[in-house]
């Protein structure tokens, strides 16, 4: 399976050179904390200041390129049975996932819905566990591709059979994952939580050959995160978090800081801003605002590893969207994090 473009190789072999150590084969977002249900299903619905959440992601990565990559998530929670559940609630939500890549535009669609369990231990503790199910599909354009035998010395032609086995353009597959969560609230002024999920539980096959050509299966792959929120003043919270993620021998490290400004007295209004390293590949700048409990926020990742070379730095541009918000006929409870 050779193409015949010199650049092209070249690129693909920066690519590679840098998924090495950063490129986790799953679809991600350097907005890891933004896109919660995908870090973790554990998640679902762990909110401790609302009851629920909408939320959605767009990030284009490597847009300098030929072929970039363009991937959309949309999400949502729901706290349910808080008032039937001693010191506990459960959470339901849902993911879907869309993501374009290539010249033979490999297409990903992916949809979950996940159920996780929360308690509280004591005042200051709480434990979280969620799994979720869901259905993946991938597909791509065959004729798209070109092949080392379609050159003809001048140009690709088309017409001329690839000879690739190539036995589907489009296939689908169960995927499960689970995870568990702990939160620990000392005072109202520091929070702090992690969390560790399994993706992929089944192993599910994945490949557009024949099984007795290939028999690829997704790899599992372990998540792990932690962040925490302390507030310095009426004016200022800081959140520092870390993001790891390990599939197949490739693994993704994302470490850095997030800052809250309050603009109003009961923080209605608030500016955020942070910095992050992916390690090996990127640092990303974060801005943002929040008003009303809605959130926006804008990062750009400036590409440090040599696939600079190929994309001028220019690594992703990520927006992220979440609406936040509390039923009036539940039952008033004081906020378990730290907030203006």
């Amino acid at each position: 399976m050779k193409i015949l473009n010199p650049k092209i190789s070249l690129v693909l072999l920066g690519m590679l050179g840098c998924f090495g150590y950063t490129g986790a084969q799953d679809l991600h977002f350097s907005q890891f904390m933004n896109n919660p249900l995908l870090t973790n299903p554990a998640n679902t619905g762990f909110n401790p200041d609302y009851d629920f959440r909408v939320g959605g992601s767009y990030r284009n990565q490597w847009w300098s390129l030929p072929a970039p990559y363009k991937t959309v998530s949309l999400w949502g929670d729901i706290q349910i049975n808080r008032e039937s559940i001693p010191n506990g609630w459960l959470g339901l939500g849902g993911v879907l996932l869309n993501d374009v890549a290539g010249d033979g535009g490999l297409t990903s669609t992916k949809m979950y819905g996940s159920i996780a369990y929360h308690q509280e231990l004591g005042e200051a503790h709480l434990l979280s566990a969620g799994f979720n199910v869901g259905f993946a599909s991938k597909r791509i354009d065959i004729q798209n591709f070109r092949w080392e035998n379609q050159w003809t010395g001048k140009f690709f032609d088309s017409n001329v059979p690839s000879g690739e086995s190539f036995a589907f353009s489009q296939i689908g597959y169960l995927d499960i994952q689970a995870g568990l969560n702990y939160a620990y609230f000392p005072n109202e002024n520091v929070y702090f939580n992690a969390g560790v999920s399994l993706m992929h539980l089944n192993t599910p096959r994945e490949s557009f050959f024949s099984e007795d050509v290939s028999d690829n299966r997704v790899p599992m792959r372990t998540t792990a995160f932690a962040n925490m929120a302390i507030k310095a003043s009426e004016q200022w919270i800081i959140s520092p978090n870390v993001y790891y993620s390990n599939q197949a021998g490739a693994s993704e490290l994302v470490g850095g800081l997030m800052a809250q400004y309050n603009l109003s007295g009961g923080g209605e209004t608030q500016v955020l801003g942070g910095a992050y390293m992916r390690a090996g590949d990127a640092a990303i700048g974060m801005v943002g605002v929040e008003w009303n409990a809605t959130r926006l926020t804008f990062s750009y990742d400036a590409t440090m590893s040599n696939v600079k070379n190929f994309n001028g730095g220019n690594g992703a541009i990520e927006f992220s969207l979440i609406k936040f918000g509390a039923f009036s006929t539940r039952t008033p409870r004081q906020s378990r994090c730290p907030s203006f």
